[in-house]
């Protein structure tokens, strides 16, 4: 099971970010780098819908507010 470590506020501005980042790949689909905005938006929409995040559980980082 997921344990969530992922707050609210965190998860909103990933999901924020994620959206922008594929907002830039299909703006700028013809550039050599464009698929870091893809790999990038589709990290920040994963990470914010799930509440989990593997770096934050690899550190023992937390931004939920205690129960």
């Amino acid at each position: 099971m997921i344990t969530r470590n992922v707050g609210k506020m965190d998860r909103s501005a990933r999901i924020v970010l994620g959206l922008a980042l594929f907002a830039g790949y299909f703006a700028s689909s013809d550039s050599s780098y464009s698929w870091l905005y893809l790999v990038g938006g589709a990290i920040g929409l994963i990470t914010g819908v799930l509440g989990s995040c593997g770096i934050y559980s690899a550190l023992g980082i937390t931004t939920c507010r205690a129960k």
